[in-house]
């Protein structure tokens, strides 16, 4: 009987040691937004003066992925956003088409600082919103999320 048993007992060892090399590679995966299908990752805004706060934005890298953006959503987390980067910088205009959720719009300069913010921008508008200037990219956040956090021009972005 004991020739039976250890057989089984490398089988269930062996499994064992495979398991965190399979998690180790599931972490290494970027994560992926599950209703937008999007990468998402890290962003952390650094307020003059201030502690970061760090979000989980989904990254809209392409014109079709932009064009979409936060429409038709019901509902974001309080740490949650949208990335939207640009390369070259250039100025930008927004509209809140087919949006539900009221957004604050934080424009982001070439040097990575916050430009300006368009804070509440009212669900279903076709009222453009525009940068100042070229920016870098445009974060998306929960209406008002910006000014709870006392986010302002000039506040460092890192993703």
């Amino acid at each position: 009987m004991r020739k039976c048993l250890l057989p089984l007992v490398l089988l269930v060892a062996g499994c064992t040691q495979a398991a965190p090399a399979q998690s180790q590679a599931a972490a290494s995966q970027p994560a992926v937004h599950p209703v937008s299908g999007l990468p998402v990752i890290p962003l952390t805004v650094t307020p003059i003066g201030g502690r970061p706060h760090v979000f989980r934005v989904e990254v809209a890298s392409t014109e079709a992925q932009q064009a979409r953006g936060l429409m038709f959503r019901t509902a974001m987390g309080p740490d949650e956003g949208m990335i939207f980067p640009y390369s070259p910088p250039q100025t930008v205009s927004f509209w809140m088409k087919n949006t539900v959720i009221p957004l604050d719009l934080v424009f982001i300069g070439p040097d990575r600082r916050i430009e300006s913010i368009a804070a509440n921008a009212v669900p279903y508008s076709l009222t453009p919103i525009n940068s100042k200037g070229p920016v870098s990219a445009v974060l998306e956040l929960n209406g008002g999320r910006a000014a709870r956090l006392g986010l302002a021009a000039g506040d460092r972005v890192s993703w």
